[in-house]
């Protein structure tokens, strides 16, 4: 198991920026996901994206926001600690994923703030880029999280 970035929510400081993960997208994992979650014809195969009104083969945004978390879950998010996300806002997905294309995130921390209803924990919010090779951000989202507190010795 690779060491986190951030083990408690103590370590979780407004204004941090951290950048991680590589992750090659391959043609057929592309079309893999979207034939079972988002089989639109530009996802599923090479002739079908030619066709499309997208005229390429590229990967589903659902696809891209997955690959997002596996590297935030790889990353960042520590098993001891991390509790939940009530919910993610705003996401946009701004350039097209296409196989081949190498993906890292970068993660900035907007805010933090303890928990008032459960004294053990801290609630804060991230901005998540995915950049492809190129460095153009190629998905954008705001979450919230739900982080244990460092456990105080008995």
């Amino acid at each position: 198991m690779k060491k986190k970035i951030v083990s408690y929510f103590e370590d979780v400081v407004p204004g941090m920026s951290v950048e991680f993960g590589r992750y090659r997208m391959s043609e057929e994992e592309i079309m893999t996901f979207a034939r079972a979650y988002d089989p639109q014809p530009f996802h599923t195969g090479r002739e079908s994206a030619r066709n499309s009104v997208v005229g390429e083969l590229i990967a589903s945004g659902w696809h891209t926001c997955a690959v997002a978390m596996r590297m935030i879950v790889d990353h960042f998010n520590p098993a001891e600690s991390i509790l939940a996300s009530p919910g993610v806002d705003e996401i946009r997905w701004l350039v097209p994923v296409r196989p081949g294309d190498e993906l890292s995130v970068r993660l900035t921390i907007l805010d933090a703030r303890e928990s008032q209803s459960k004294p053990d924990r801290g609630i804060f919010r991230i901005r998540t880029e995915v950049f492809n090779q190129n460095r153009e951000i190629v998905l954008t989202f705001t979450s919230v999280n739900i982080m244990r507190k460092r456990p105080v010795p008995a």
